[in-house]
């Protein structure tokens, strides 16, 4: 950690540490969504799988990606930050006014007056912390599920082996999320750039996938049916889960280092796999096209390096747990700021970075909520619904 400030000859070197580290941390849950969003998104009850079709949802991705994320979130909602964190409560901090309100007691006169804003602070907080705990169980889940095909035998042993997978996620968290970040950055880094050079292949192949970025795809679903285009909506925004971590976690890396780690790697990454998802769709013929868009993904992964991208994507899934976990982190520290909770003890893990925390007792209870809404679902697939829930509402 300390050659990121000091010890350098380069004053590039600290800010490539830091947005490194930021695509192990905060850019695991939208980094893992092509695993399952354009599935998702052509399994839509009553979507036929036509080459107009399959456009049209490529273009809602890239569009949704480019505004939803790029626009919404890091050119706008990322600059609203409180002392330089972010996330619900950050915005809720700022509805109450400057410093200066606060020191002359009008900051609490409005807190006092706006019940409702407190309310819609407080059911913002516990979206999140429904996302922090769920997110964990469906995404170490389904990567355990993944590796079972390979060993159908070891089916009985999914929930167990997730169990202790989930439990060891949660153990780490006491050793910071810039050292964490050290450590999972360059995994990370490696799934984009395996997942950008596997795209760009398939993207090579069938160059015509590319018509897809015209915003007139997306508009042409929307008029030809605009009910199929709304439960299509619904799919289409599993593509920008965790884009709310990028908020959230604003505090643990400063909105620089995310900003330059989503327009250099993540979203340029993102959009190659998802073409090339679209380009293996496209080229296929009317007997293979249902199979291909049963697991878009792996149909665009070549045969010899299916066995070592399932395991990458097992191993990217369990880091995209971390986003949301150190985003309650910071999150939990804001509502006791706020006077919203009592005191928790609060550990600074880093000498740089002031919004990097870790707390024993959030970590504590939100492990045991883990492993709980685990044993109860005991699949992914019976998660989707809630998992859905929160990140839309969040």
């Amino acid at each position: 950690m300390a050659t990121w400030v000091s010890g350098s000859k380069s004053a590039m070197t600290p800010r490539a540490a830091m947005s490194l580290a930021a695509l192990g941390i905060v850019f695991g849950d939208i980094g893992t969504s092509p695993l399952y969003a354009l599935q998702a998104a052509l399994g839509t009850d009553g979507l036929a799988i036509t080459p107009d079709h399959i456009r049209g949802v490529l273009s809602l991705v890239f569009w949704s990606l480019l505004l939803v994320v790029g626009l919404k979130y890091v050119i706008l909602v990322m600059r609203a930050d409180h002392g330089g964190e972010g996330g619900v409560m950050a915005l809720f901090a700022q509805s109450l006014g400057s410093d200066d309100d606060k020191q002359e007691g009008r900051g609490k006169a409005k807190r006092k007056s706006r019940p409702w804003l407190i309310g819609l602070a407080v059911f913002g907080a516990a979206l999140l912390f429904g996302d922090g705990v769920i997110t964990p169980a469906i995404s170490v889940l389904s990567a355990v599920e993944g590796m079972a095909l390979y060993a159908p035998e070891a089916k009985d042993w999914v929930l167990p082996i997730s169990l202790a997978v989930v439990v060891g996620v949660f153990v780490l968290q006491r050793f910071g999320t810039g050292i964490l970040g050290v450590v999972l950055g360059p995994v990370m880094l490696l799934w984009f750039i395996a997942i950008a050079g596997i795209g760009l292949y398939q993207i090579i192949g069938e160059p015509a996938v590319l018509h897809s970025l015209s915003p007139l795809w997306a508009v042409r679903i929307w008029m030809e049916d605009p009910l199929l285009a709304f439960l299509l909506m619904g799919a289409i925004v599993l593509c920008i889960t965790g884009t709310e971590a990028m908020f959230a976690d604003m505090g643990h890396f400063g909105r620089p280092a995310i900003a330059r780690a989503w327009w250099w790697i993540v979203l340029p990454s993102l959009l190659m796999t998802y073409l090339g998802q679209g380009a293996v769709m496209l080229g296929a013929n009317e007997h293979d096209i249902a199979a291909r868009a049963a697991s878009p993904f792996y149909a665009s992964v070549p045969s010899g390096l299916l066995l070592p991208m399932t395991i990458l994507a097992t191993v990217a899934a369990i880091i995209a747990a971390q986003a949301v976990i150190t985003g309650a982190f910071s999150l939990t520290r804001q509502i006791i700021q706020q006077r919203l909770l009592p005191p928790v003890r609060v550990q600074h893990t880093s000498h740089q970075v002031e919004g990097q925390v870790y707390l024993p007792a959030v970590n504590r209870l939100m492990l045991i909520a883990c492993l709980a809404i685990m044993i109860g679902f005991q699949s992914s697939a019976s998660l989707a619904d809630a998992y859905g829930l929160a990140v839309s509402g969040m």
